[in-house]
C-alpha cells in the first residue's frame, strides 16, 4: 500500500541518491530533535518545579498541574495532528511545532503568575503533539513504506527510540547545571535556543516535502475509509485498550517507584538508582523486542513482556523489602518500559498499512496519553486512601489487561 505523506517520492532523488539512504538521514535528524525535544519540553520540568514554586509563590502541586495540562492538551490534539500528518506529511507540521515549542519555552522564562504558566503550557502541549514521538514515528513509517522496507522501518524506529531514550540522562543534569549557574529563567532561555537552533532547521530542511498532488486526492478518500472501517471493528479497540492500560501503568511507576521503594525501607539513593535503571532497561527491552519480531508475532511478544511487568509489580510488595527482590522486580518491569513505542507502529502497519497510520495512531494516542496524564494522580489518591499495596495491585491488573488485549488482538 502506498504512503500518502512526503514519501510519495521516487526511489531516487534528483542527484541519484537512494531513497533508503535519505531515509536514514531523516532518522538521524529526528533522533536529534526527539532527544532535545523530550529533554527540553518534558524532562526539564522536574528541575524547574521547586524554583518556580518559590518565585511564583505557589505550591508544588499547583506548578505540577501545568505539566498535566500540557499532556492533556497534547492528547486532545493527537487525532487532528494525525490527520494532518497523513494528509500533508511532517515537514510543515513539525517545523511549525518546533517554532511554537521554542516560543513557548521562551515565554515560560517570563511567567509571573500561575495563569500565565498554564497558558504557556497549553501552548506547549500543542507543540508536543506536533513534534514528539507520534509525529516522528509517522514520518518514519511513511518513508519506510512497503513490505521490502519492513526491516528498515523496524530498525529506524529502534534507532530513533534508543537515541531519544537518553534525553533524560542528558537534559536532567544539564538543566540542573544551567539553573545552578544562571537561575531558572535564564536556563530556560538557553534551553529554548538549544531546541530552536536544532529542531527548526532540521525539521524544515531535512524532512521531505510531499509530492504527487493528484494521488493525494485519491488517497484522501482511502484514508477516510480505512479509519472509518478500523474504528468500527474490534482489533482497533483492543489496541486502544492494550496501550492505554500499559501506558497508564508505566506512568504510575515512573512517578511513584522511588517513593514506594523508600516506603519499603530502602534509602533514597538506592531508590533513585533503581528507578534510574528504567531508562537503561527500556533500551534493552526495545532491542530484545525488535530482534524477536523477526521470528515471533509482535503482539504476543509484547503481551508476554506486559505480563512479566504485571508479575513483577505484584511481587514488589512481597519481596521488595530486600535489595535483591527490589532489583529483580525493577528489572522485570523495566524490560517493558519502552516497548509500547515500537510495538504499536508495527501492529498498526501490519494490519492497516501506512496510508492512514498517523490518523489511527493519533486516535489511540488520545486515549493513551490522557491515561498517562491522569493515572499518576489517581494512583497518588489511591495510595493516600488505602495504601501503596493497592496501587501496585492496580498497576499489575492494568499490565495483565494490556497483555490479554494483545493476545485477543493476535487471535482476531
Amino acid at each position: 500500500m502506498s504512503s500518502t505523506t512526503e514519501t510519495a517520492a521516487p526511489e531516487t532523488r534528483g542527484g541519484g541518491q537512494p531513497r533508503s539512504s535519505y531515509g536514514w538521514r531523516i532518522v538521524a535528524a529526528l533522533a536529534v530533535t526527539q532527544t532535545i525535544g523530550y529533554g527540553v519540553l518534558y524532562y526539564a520540568f522536574s528541575v524547574f518545579l521547586a524554583p518556580m514554586a518559590r518565585d511564583l509563590h505557589a505550591t508544588n502541586a499547583q506548578i505540577a498541574a501545568a505539566l498535566t495540562l500540557s499532556i492533556l492538551i497534547a492528547a486532545l490534539c493527537a487525532p487532528l495532528v494525525g490527520r494532518r500528518l497523513d494528509a500533508r506529511g511532517g515537514r510543515g507540521l513539525m517545523t511549525a511545532g518546533s517554532i511554537l515549542g521554542t516560543v513557548a519555552v521562551l515565554a515560560w522564562s517570563r511567567v509571573e503568575s500561575l495563569w500565565q504558566l498554564y497558558a504557556v503550557f497549553a501552548a506547549m502541549g500543542i507543540a508536543c503533539a506536533m513534534v514528539l514521538y507520534e509525529s516522528a514515528f509517522a514520518v518514519i513509517v511513511s518513508w519506510f513504506d512497503g513490505p521490502t522496507r519492513e526491516g528498515g522501518r523496524a530498525n529506524a524506529l529502534l534507532a530513533l527510540t534508543v537515541v531519544a531514550g537518553f534525553a533524560s540522562s542528558i537534559f536532567l543534569p544539564l538543566t540542573g547545571l544551567l539553573v545552578q549557574w544562571y537561575g531558572w529563567r535564564q536556563a530556560l532561555v538557553v534551553l529554548a535556543l538549544i531546541y530552536g537552533l536544532a529542531a527548526i532547521p532540521l525539521h524544515a530542511l531535512v524532512l521531505r516535502r510531499r509530492t504527487h498532488a493528484k494521488r493525494e486526492l485519491a488517497t484522501a478518500e482511502e484514508r477516510a475509509g480505512l479509519v472509518k472501517a478500523a474504528t468500527r471493528r474490534r482489533p482497533f479497540w483492543l489496541l486502544v485498550l492494550a496501550f492505554t492500560a500499559n501506558g497508564g501503568a508505566a506512568a504510575v511507576m515512573a512517578v511513584l517507584l522511588i517513593t514506594y521503594l523508600i516506603h519499603l525501607g530502602h534509602s533514597p539513593v538506592l531508590a533513585a538508582t533503581l528507578a534510574g535503571l528504567l531508562g537503561v532497561l527500556s533500551v534493552t527491552g526495545r532491542l530484545l523486542t525488535t530482534g524477536l519480531q523477526r521470528r515471533l508475532p509482535a503482539a504476543l511478544i509484547a503481551a508476554a513482556i506486559f505480563a512479566l511487568q504485571g508479575v513483577s509489580v505484584l511481587l514488589l510488595p512481597l519481596v521488595g523489602h530486600r535489595v535483591p527482590g527490589a532489583i529483580g522486580c525493577v528489572l522485570g518491569f523495566g524490560l517493558g518500559f519502552g516497548i509500547a513505542s515500537i510495538t504499536l507502529p508495527h501492529l498498526l502497519v501490519g494490519r492497516y498499512g501506512t496510508a492512514a497510520y498517523a490518523s489511527l495512531s493519533g486516535r489511540i494516542a488520545a486515549f493513551s496519553v490522557t491515561d498517562k496524564a491522569l493515572a499518576p494522580l489517581g494512583a497518588v489518591a489511591l495510595a493516600q486512601a488505602v495504601g501503596y499495596v493497592w496501587v501496585m495491585g492496580a498497576v499489575a491488573a492494568a499490565c495483565v489487561v494490556a497483555a490479554l488485549a494483545l493476545v485477543a488482538y493476535h487471535r482476531v
